[in-house]
């Protein structure tokens, strides 16, 4: 079987029809596959200004050329659907082990459409598609569901992509999981699964994957392993220490966001939270994704405390931020609980934490209380609280009904005052990596397709950091203070965009370790094309003109390209950012030049698009 395997597989759960129809032969060379694919199949089908919540928005699960062979970290997916929680494309991608299972079973692509009346899981087993009943199932948190499903099916290599209670219960920043504890989370593709009655997908694949040149796959491979190892910090804290180990130097570099952005620093709990601590304090063991030889990821059994003997995944860095210093919070046995609630209930770490730091502000400011709360003390730094509320969003419990909508929505029911201590862009929560100490990264949350996104790219690993990348014309150091020169962010998007076109993980380029040479010579040598690195990054840069695009027709453009008020306004009061603000303006005026977009509109010009061939 070739590892491009041509074919997409439509499921209608509606009236439980299937259909296998070849990929568009041109998409190979224009999208290249994965979120490319993802990308033109939502651009080209879903009708403009439907509702999220239509049972005809798709999840469109679609792999990558890379996906499932000896190129390192090669398991990743993309899933694409029009986001319920921003109403923007919507894009989340997510390792484990399901991606190499749906190209085994011989799919590029798997597009879901319609609702089942009943609760309902879809089991593909090669070619074969079964719909089996979910009954009792639904109310199950996302472990239990995927022991019951292997018990059921008999088979313990399928690989389960399912939801929680919050998926059940819509809520916008709800969760989809895979492995029980990898979360495909951004947006709230949790809530479209739950509106189809979709509790899960089992997908169980026999088909052995072929490249077109073994030794030439061989040969890069090990050139990528070899560039991964030469990498520092790949070897000295991510593998060791897995993305836990991002805390200490974040918080160092002025970039953690602490007591809901009102701080940029937490220096008092790295001795508690940091990643030294993390390992002291919790039973750690590395867990990888298909093919990683990083293994960033965490599982943990909690040792002391209330929750003593307590086991999941994670916390990985982004739930400690979340659920720690955004919530002013040093207690890492409750953090470590948070995040097993969210991965067991099907919620996203990144939205739930930062929508608690934000009540947690509310009610500094008086703006929400007890009688709101339920009797609830969401005073900065009650971890208690803190984990009693995520229980709460998970389960629409009294005050967490409101939350469970995301803290955009949850403030619009307070009031306009409760809004300025949101902190979202075009409705999606920010990530805990601040923005006054690295302009790049602010530019990285203003201009993503999905709303705020720190990793599109994550531009502090250049102007805080200080890291260079030849490739990227990136060979001078740049400042991380200055709002201007930002051109390098566009081939830095362009080298992260690749990796979700190829099927293989960011984290394996996230500090450009993995050259964009290495992932071309891969891809040649998977699929027989003779692609150059511009080609490559061609295609990275077409898909993010089409993501704009699908933007643009639901009327999202500059005037959706701000930063939270503080941000933008409230000079950080310490760490290497102290007294700096972003100036939005500034950044969106050279970077729209640079992408060859209108600087008032923010849309693509017609020359770029067709440059790109995308008219």
């Amino acid at each position: 079987m070739s590892t491009l395997t041509g074919k997409i597989l439509r499921i209608n759960l509606s009236d439980r029809s299937t259909e296998t129809v070849q990929i568009n032969e041109e998409w190979k060379d224009l999208y290249v596959g994965g979120e490319g694919y993802a990308a033109r199949i939502l651009f080209d089908h879903l009708e403009p200004g439907m509702d999220p919540m239509d049972e005809r928005n798709m999840l469109v699960f679609t792999t990558g050329p890379l996906t499932g062979t000896k190129a390192p970290s090669a398991g990743r997916l993309c899933i694409g659907y029009k986001s319920p929680l921003t109403g923007t494309i919507g894009m989340t991608n997510v390792g484990g082990h399901l991606a190499p299972m749906i190209k085994r079973a011989g799919y590029d692509v798997i597009i879901i459409t319609g609702r089942s009346e009943t609760p309902v899981y879809v089991y593909i087993k090669d070619e074969g598609v079964h719909f089996k009943d979910a009954a009792a199932l639904w109310g199950k948190n996302t472990e239990e569901t995927e022991d019951a499903i292997r018990q059921e099916l008999g088979e313990s290599k399928v690989r389960i992509a399912e939801i929680g209670p919050a998926g059940e219960r819509l809520s916008l920043i709800s969760s989809i999981m895979i492995d029980k504890h990898r979360a495909a989370g951004r947006g709230g593709p949790g809530a479209i699964m739950g509106g189809k009655n979709l509790k899960a997908l089992a997908v169980y694949g026999t088909g052995k994957l072929e490249v077109d040149n073994p030794d030439m796959m061989d040969q890069f491979s090990k050139r990528a392993r070899e560039e991964l190892d030469a990498e520092a910090f790949v070897r000295e804290e991510l593998k060791p220490f897995g993305t836990p180990s991002f805390t200490d130097s974040i918080n160092a570099l002025g970039l953690l966001p602490t007591k809901n952005w009102q701080l940029t620093t937490f220096d008092s709990a790295m001795d508690k939270i940091g990643h030294k601590a993390y390992h002291d304090t919790l039973n750690v063991k590395a867990w990888a994704c298909f093919g990683c030889p990083i293994a960033c990821g965490r599982h943990t059994e909690i040792m002391e405390g209330q929750y003593k003997g307590e086991t999941g995944g994670g916390p990985e860095y982004e739930t400690v931020g979340a659920f720690g210093s955004k919530c002013f919070v040093d207690d890492l046995n409750a953090i470590t609980k948070a995040g097993y609630i969210c991965n067991r209930m099907g919620l996203d770490t990144i939205s739930t934490g930062q929508t608690i730091a934000s009540a947690m502000e509310w009610f500094e400011k008086g703006l929400i209380d007890l009688e709101t709360t339920g009797g609830i003390d969401l005073s900065f730094g009650n971890a208690e609280s803190m984990v009693k509320m995520t229980e709460m969003i998970a389960n629409r419990e009294g005050f967490g009904d409101v939350l469970a909508e995301g803290s955009l929505r949850a403030a619009r029911k307070i009031g306009p005052e409760a809004e300025k201590y949101v902190f979202q862009v075009k409705g999606m929560e920010l990530a805990s990596c601040g923005v006054r100490a690295s302009k790049g990264e602010s530019l990285s949350h203003l201009i993503s397709p999905r709303g705020a996104d720190h990793l599109r790219p994550y531009a502090s690993v250049i102007d805080a950091f200080g890291y260079l990348e030849p490739e990227l014309g990136i060979n001078e150091k740049v400042s991380p203070f200055e709002d201007e020169k930002k051109w390098w962010v566009k081939p830095f998007m362009e080298l992260s965009m690749m990796t979700n076109l190829l099927g293989v993980c960011l984290f394996a380029s996230i500090t450009l370790a993995v050259k964009g040479s290495t992932w071309t010579g891969l891809y040649n040598a998977a699929t027989g094309d003779e692609k150059t690195l511009k080609e490559m990054m061609g295609a990275s840069e077409r898909v993010i003109n089409l993501e704009r695009l699908f933007n643009a027709r639901e009327g999202f453009g500059r005037k959706d390209e701000k930063l939270p008020v503080r941000l933008a306004q409230e000079p950080a009061p310490d760490g290497l950012g102290k007294g700096q603000v972003a100036n939005a303006e500034v950044m969106l005026d050279e970077f729209y030049e640079s992408m060859g977009w209108d600087k008032e509109t923010g849309q693509p010009t017609e020359e770029t698009l067709k440059r790109l061939k995308l008219m």
